[in-house]
């Protein structure tokens, strides 16, 4: 029979499970701001006659905000908790999908990137430092299945939108869905909260990777020589998938296999909806599956491994994704291996710089995604330049190989010299409160 302690401990892990859950709902409902973009680039051409790079400077401005308010909107909920954040983010998101259903010039256009930026940071930033706060034992994981609601999130309503686009047109699409995401976050913001110290159960020590043993705010996390490598490498890898996220399909159809038919896994559709589809599954298995592993062999092993195979797969997208087939599974294997910089860096900050600050302290580093989205237009540039997609591809390429060396030879021996390793740590009770550090166990 269980004593009351273990009940209550038992209850408090169901609740900090639920709370992930809810996050990942939330995650889910604003994925499609970035990665369904993609589907409606080319509509949007059709409709206006404005050119690609035009085009694309509203989802340059949606990666800025989304990652520059981050460290913002995180010392905001440090201070009013996440529910509120989380609210906002839905009315955001609601308001963006709409302004860009009646956007009939670039201003416009620009303008529903600008709340869309908003609205995504406002809920990713929340819900990841969140559940890094509700799982200070288990963070490459929770980080990993946090993020893999905004990579794989968008998997299920991929076809849908395709579909409601070429049956109703895109500005009916972008009315419709910003509808249904908006309702879906405000509900479910209703029932989002920060941990109280005695809703996290105190762990035996299981962590296996080094730690550090204060909690560091951004003034002196800033400080820190592995807080701007990461920022570099973190950087290095951002640019070559986003890139890959924002030109899919006008690659696709510059290759002329956008609408060839493809069956995988029984379902036969075309080869576009296909690669998206199957990216954003691969891309939120990689995060909690990476992230995962990097719980025992350790971030900076981890992130050399991963950065390594993603060089890899971005050259095989980049010059033998010519056919239908080639075209989806290299895809899908550059975001199998991509995404994980979300679950990975997530969980670093925290083990180097502690609990109390990790929102804000990850939202600074998130903003390292913001710095790589000015690559997304260059990327058009280069095309035109050179003729081809082969030099964009070749400098992602290029990027991951220095990112993966950088980890390999750079932050781990830092990480090694730096952080303790598990066995030297005190087992610390979680708490959360404003102003008050983690006491000893």
């Amino acid at each position: 029979m269980p004593n009351d302690a273990t009940a209550a401990a038992r209850t408090s892990n169901s609740f900090r499970w639920l709370q992930l859950i809810l996050g990942i709902i939330c995650m889910a409902s604003v994925a499609n701001l970035q990665y369904g973009w993609t589907l409606f680039v080319l509509p949007i051409q059709h409709q206006w006659g404005w050119t690609k790079a035009e085009i694309q400077v509203a989802f340059t401005i949606f990666i800025l905000l989304e990652t520059w308010l981050v460290p913002f909107e995180g010392a905001i909920v440090d201070r009013i908790g996440p529910r509120w954040m989380v609210l906002a983010g839905g009315i955001a998101t609601f308001l963006a999908w709409f302004i860009n259903s009646r956007a009939s010039s670039l201003g416009m256009l620009y303008l529903g990137g600008a709340v869309a930026g908003f609205a995504g940071g406002a809920v990713y930033g929340t819900c990841v430092g969140n559940a890094l706060k509700w799982f200070p034992d288990k963070r490459g994981l929770c980080a990993g299945l946090t993020a893999a609601g905004f990579g794989a999130g968008a998997a299920i309503t991929i076809a849908p939108i395709r579909a409601m686009i070429s049956t109703s047109g895109y500005q009916h699409t972008f009315l419709v869905f910003a509808i249904i995401y908006g309702v879906i976050i405000v509900v479910v913001s209703n029932f989002i909260r920060a941990p109280q110290p005695q809703d996290v159960p105190v762990m035996a020590q299981k962590v296996k990777v080094r730690q550090g043993t204060a909690d560091l705010p951004p003034s002196q996390a800033l400080r820190s020589p592995i807080f701007w490598i990461m920022y570099l490498m973190f950087f290095l890898v951002a640019a070559g998938g986003l890139m890959s996220a924002a030109q899919l399909a006008p690659i696709a159809h510059e290759r002329g296999i956008a609408n060839m038919p493809v069956t995988l896994f029984g379902i036969s559709t075309s080869a576009i909806v296909a690669a998206i589809t199957l990216h954003n599954i691969t891309n939120g298995v990689g995060r909690p599956l990476n992230g995962w592993i990097s719980d025992y062999i350790g971030r900076a092993n981890m992130m050399g491994l991963a950065f390594g195979i993603e060089a890899i797969c971005i050259a095989a997208f980049g010059f033998f994704g010519t056919t239908p087939i080639s075209f989806v599974i290299t895809d899908a294997l550059v975001f199998l291996f991509w995404g994980d910089i979300f679950s990975l860096f997530a969980a670093t900050v925290g083990d180097a710089f502690g609990r109390k600050f990790v929102t804000v302290n990850y939202g600074i580093m998130y903003t390292a995604k913001g710095v790589a989205s000015l690559l997304v237009p260059v990327g058009n540039v280069l095309t035109h330049y050179t003729g081809s997609w082969h030099a964009v591809y070749a400098v992602g390429c290029v990027m991951n190989v220095i990112a993966a060396l950088l980890g390999f030879l750079v932050l781990r021996p830092m990480i090694n010299s730096r952080l303790k390793r598990p066995s030297e740590l005190n087992i610390a009770q979680p708490d959360f409160r404003a102003g008050q550090a983690p006491r000893a166990a």
